[in-house]
């Protein structure tokens, strides 16, 4: 039997070139190289048939450490919570008023490149601080 090692995460979204960009500054992720053969994205964008353009976009992690985030255009809008999220990890290794602090730091960056804050969850004698956030298409992620 064998055991998989790599996977991607994929979003349903309305403009996915858009979303996968917001991804990339939000997780210091790249855009991969074009296919073979074309000298951009663009360019292999306008070699797809008219209804395909636009349909799908993909980020990855310089280093290969993280999954890839592909993005894919469907027809319907996002209407209900996400079932699974990701966590972002902005606040490893910290605890109390230095944790919160920096995730309200990274809450003000994100916002500024079109994330909505849903809400601040302070540490409550369990569970640390936490912030529920949208990207710029409604999907639900935090920052922990």
């Amino acid at each position: 039997m064998s055991s998989i090692k790599q996977f991607q995460v994929t979003f349903d979204c309305a403009e996915p070139e858009r979303v996968a960009r917001f991804w990339c500054e939000v997780l210091g992720y790249v855009v991969p190289p074009p296919p073979k053969g074309f000298a951009s994205w663009e360019e292999f964008d306008r070699a797809l048939p008219p209804a395909q353009q636009g349909s799908a976009f993909a980020c990855v992690d310089p280093s290969g450490v993280g999954p890839r985030l592909f993005f894919q255009r469907v027809p319907e809008g996002k209407v209900v919570k996400n079932r699974v999220h990701l966590d972002v990890r902005a606040g490893t290794g910290l605890v109390g008023a230095e944790r919160l602090a920096a995730l309200e730091a990274e809450c003000a960056r994100l916002v500024a490149l079109g994330a909505v804050c849903v809400r601040v969850m302070p540490a409550d004698g369990v569970n640390e601080s936490c912030v529920v956030m949208q990207d710029v298409e409604g999907h639900e992620f935090c920052l922990d």
